[in-house]
């Protein structure tokens, strides 16, 4: 039977992609509430991935895809009332 070899996040490479969204949640603002601090993460990774999906344009199905990943990253950092 083969070797089945596991790599934690850190030792994984991962795309740029992926890469923006980990350092958005990793470099949001810290708060001492971690519900608060999480949700600012999320927000911020968030905003990265609408950056990284669905790029600013004049297609009006992908604008109204970004608008609605914006609102949820709005309404979290809303929901943190900082």
């Amino acid at each position: 039977m083969g070797k089945v070899l596991t790599k934690t996040m850190s030792e994984q490479s991962l795309s740029p992609a992926a890469q923006a969204v980990m350092d958005a949640y990793l470099t949001s603002p810290m708060h001492n509430d971690h519900r608060i601090a999480d949700m600012l993460g999320v927000a911020a990774a968030l905003r990265v991935v609408a950056d990284q999906v669905t790029p600013t344009t004049v297609d009006p199905r992908v604008s109204t895809i970004r608008f609605q990943i914006m609102r949820i990253a709005r309404e979290l950092e809303g929901g943190a009332n900082v």
